[in-house]
């Protein structure tokens, strides 16, 4: 595997949707103290203010609907307007809705596919317009450890990390050579509003949102395909993948994974 440069941080300008709070909002501190320049997106307009206004002047924030391609592509415009061409585009907006699939009504379920996946793809078309023209540009999508190991009453959820991953990886292949990186991430339990309810399970560590960043930020200055926070479900997720599967279902059964969800 060829070793991709060491990437400069400093004035790199990048966009980070769900910037307004969890691991978003870390993700833009982290970048604005490395020196880059930040456009944070958000559905929210007052907490995006808020956010924009607590993390300094090389931050800047804009009232974005992942969901809506014509909000999309006026967010990261006003991005490159106010801050410089786009370099960077962090697509971190994410919702999650738990219970059993069978009692899950529709609005959930759009509103996970919409924003999970229809989100990531929307906003990775409009970035790689950008980026292919000038030869470089890096892609950085939010998978979840979900994407990789399976949990109960958290299907839609999963699949849209699945599809987060798969996507990523098959443009991974795509971009070989065009100068643009991807990175996807995949994040177990951190500490955020979105895991409030999740219950304990043998052997999963809670991690704070800044660890993710600083990790996302060590990918983007050295080019790293895909990261695992914390680093040891690399290795539970390779053990899932060739475990015969009703011995993988008695691991989650005995590990109480099927119960994180609950």
């Amino acid at each position: 595997m060829t070793k991709q440069a060491e990437q400069r941080l400093d004035s790199k300008v990048v966009a980070v949707t769900g910037g307004a709070r969890g691991i978003g909002f870390a993700i833009a501190r982290r970048c604005s103290e490395a020196g880059m320049k930040v456009g944070i997106g958000d559905v929210d307009a007052d907490r995006v203010a808020e956010a924009a206004a607590e993390l300094g002047s090389d931050v800047v924030g804009y009232v974005l609907d992942v969901r809506d391609k014509h909000s999309f592509t006026a967010f990261l415009d006003a991005v490159e307007a106010n801050l410089g061409p786009l370099e960077v585009l962090v697509n971190n907006a994410g919702v999650l809705r738990m219970g059993p699939l069978a009692g899950a009504d529709d609005e959930s379920v759009q509103l996970q596919l919409d924003v999970n996946i229809k989100g990531v793809v929307t906003g990775t078309r409009l970035a790689l317009r950008r980026f292919l023209d000038r030869g470089d540009g890096h892609v950085v999508n939010m998978a979840s450890s979900a994407g990789m190991i399976a949990t109960a009453n958290g299907a839609v959820y999963t699949a849209t990390k699945h599809a987060v991953l798969g996507f990523t990886r098959a443009l991974r292949a795509e971009l070989r050579g065009s100068g643009v990186r991807t990175t996807v991430v995949m994040p177990g339990v951190i500490r955020t509003d979105m895991t409030t309810d999740f219950n304990d399970a043998v052997g999963v560590r809670v991690i704070e949102p800044e660890v993710v960043a600083d990790r996302i930020v060590d990918a983007i200055r050295l080019g790293h395909p895909e990261v695992c926070v914390p680093r040891e479900i690399a290795a539970q997720g390779r053990l899932f993948a060739v475990l015969p599967p009703r011995v993988a279902d008695w691991v989650t059964r005995v590990l109480r994974v099927d119960q994180v969800m609950h």
